[in-house]
């Protein structure tokens, strides 16, 4: 960070004098005429890093910030990367969604990968990502990029980057390619044509919408009453063609998050997760007779929310876990006769693991995010808890939010059919597998030492037990393991006790990619000889969870 106020003035004035957009220069001027150090010192402290989430962060002007400079110089590093790799005359594909600067940080794209020689296409609208992410491999590119901050709050953008396998980056490409934007000095030196690039029609959209059909059984039952929320986001019109070509009734859309708006204007933050989220959604399903379900997507629609109606709470209606979600599409392709690999992540919920052992299939974990669970051999299905699901890897290789919402449909469908409901499915595999109840401590922050300080906490002072059950094992994640590569996390297995019910426990923590956030994944495991232990089992699941929770807290210092 420049201290000396005089080094931090001509490094924001050259800046204000290459910013192609008016709105950020004059945003900065004003900064600039009211010498406000501490701001600026806190947008010329570094640059936005290039990872394997590509770039997220808030927008505004400064190399801190989403900005159209920002966004040139990241598609001039992925134009240098393409060219290097022997692919410089390749398709790079380019995905928006509705948030503020999106269209103009994907025109922007396009004109860099146009003046670098390759070609570009920008998708006919803003869609979902998993139209980009399908889009890619449909047209035979090279490389994709979404602009999209997903869930994140109405400030903040993002800048998603695919390789031609139709995955996330992983490393070392994303090194290579932040180390080709480190090396672009001026944003004169990079080529911008104001035309030359291609805007696709509805026809990949059409392809797209014609795979979707792939995920569901020819014949199946089609019964089920949806409410649905896109979340001001811009997966409506996709979901409702998607159901419309299946068969399934037209969903009743919450009429105040219908359209797409950057703003977010009724929730807090856009994310299916947060407190408050649903609430509209769950007052339209209970002004709608008949609901079996209430399903959300997240604003760039590549996440899968599902709530289940629950007679005798506040709302009437209660969000399943990602994890639920997960095993229920798991079991639901397994009694589909689904054939290959079941992946998940290191910090969802073991449940899958037995599910795919008792059908004999194969099983792996990868760390956390689909750009690592898209890579897996032979993959069939893979799920992470934070509502991602990729149900259709030969179509998307990333997570879907449609195709998982039409999957959930149809097994919601075929349970209607038999007088049955998807909780009555999560008892079956209670009793089959095993309780596994899973709960999150997630601790947002301000200030980003906090986190660092919580990990440096617990690594030299690691818990001995949690919830009165021994910790067995602790694995420090840096040092990554025989199936791990290294990554900045902990993982705790705790022992069973008999009487307190428990057969075993696991934590896992670990700073967020995405967000200011500390994150702390618990799962706890509990037998179930009966359906009339069930109730009982959920107690002492939540029991051990609440105190797991406040162990851990008291441990990590937050």
């Amino acid at each position: 960070m420049a201290t000396d106020p005089a080094e931090l003035i001509n490094r924001a004035q050259a800046w204000l004098a290459e910013d192609p957009d008016p709105e950020t220069r004059e945003e900065l001027s004003k900064l600039l005429a009211a010498e406000a150090t501490e701001e600026l010192g806190a947008r010329f402290a570094g640059t936005l890093q290039f990872g394997t989430a590509g770039l997220r962060g808030e927008l505004g002007a400064g190399p801190m910030r989403m900005n159209r400079s920002v966004v040139i110089r990241a598609a001039a590093g992925l134009a240098a990367y393409l060219k290097a790799q022997g692919d410089g005359s390749g398709l790079v594909v380019i995905g928006y969604d509705a948030r503020h600067k999106s269209a103009d940080f994907a025109r922007d794209t396009a004109a860099v990968m146009t003046g670098a020689g390759l070609r570009a296409a920008l998708l006919p609208r803003p869609l979902p990502t998993p139209v980009l992410a399908f889009a890619i491999r449909h047209l035979g590119a090279v490389a994709g990029v979404e602009v999209t901050a997903s869930h994140n709050p109405p400030r903040d953008n993002g800048y998603k980057v695919y390789l031609g396998d139709g995955s996330q980056i992983v490393p070392p490409a994303d090194g290579e390619i932040a180390a080709e934007i480190a090396a672009v000095r001026s944003l004169a030196d990079v080529p911008r044509p104001e035309s030359g690039w291609e805007t696709l029609d509805e026809t990949v959209l059409s392809a797209y919408l014609a795979r979707t059909d792939a995920v569901l059984t020819p014949g199946s039952p089609r019964d089920t009453a949806v409410v649905y929320t896109p979340m001001h986001g811009v997966g409506r019109d996709t979901l409702v063609a998607a159901f419309e070509r299946a068969g399934f009734p037209a969903p009743v859309v919450v009429a105040e998050q219908a359209e797409p708006d950057p703003d977010f204007p009724t929730v807090a933050f856009p994310n299916p997760e947060e407190p408050g989220a649903m609430d509209l959604a769950f007052a339209t399903a209970r002004n709608t007779a008949g609901a079996d379900i209430v399903i959300a997507n997240d604003p760039d629609a590549d996440r899968c929310a599902v709530a289940v109606p629950a007679p005798g709470t506040p709302d009437g209606w209660r969000m399943l876990r990602g994890d639920e979600v997960g095993a229920l599409l798991a079991a639901h392709l397994v009694r589909k006769g689904a054939s290959g690999t079941f992946a998940t992540t290191i910090v969802s919920s073991q449940l899958l693991s037995r599910i795919a052992a008792a059908a004999s299939l194969p099983y792996e974990e990868t760390l956390t995010g689909f750009k690592w669970l898209a890579r897996v051999d032979g993959l069939r299905y893979a799920f992470e808890e934070a509502l991602g699901y990729c149900v259709d890897p030969r179509g998307v290789r990333d997570k879907d939010g449609i195709t998982a919402a039409l999957l959930i449909t149809e097994l919601a469908a075929e349970l209607k059919q038999s007088g049955r409901t998807l909780t009555d499915l999560l008892d079956d595999l209670a009793l089959e597998h095993g309780l596994h109840a899973t709960d999150q401590l997630s601790v947002r922050v301000e200030d980003l030492s906090l986190i660092a300080d919580a990990m440096g906490r617990l690594r030299a002072q690691p818990p001995a037990a949690l919830a009165g059950l021994s910790v067995t094992r602790a694995d420090d994640l840096t040092q990554g393991t025989e199936t791990l590569p290294p990554t900045d996390g902990l993982r705790y297995y705790l022992s069973g006790s008999p009487e307190a019910g428990i057969e075993a426990a696991r934590v896992v923590v670990r700073p967020s990619g995405t967000e200011p956030k500390l994150k702390c994944y618990l799962e706890v495991v509990v037998p179930v000889a009966s359906p009339d232990a069930l109730p009982e089992a959920r107690t002492k699941a939540a029991a051990a969870l609440a105190s797991i929770k406040r162990d851990l807290s008291e441990a990590a210092g937050i």
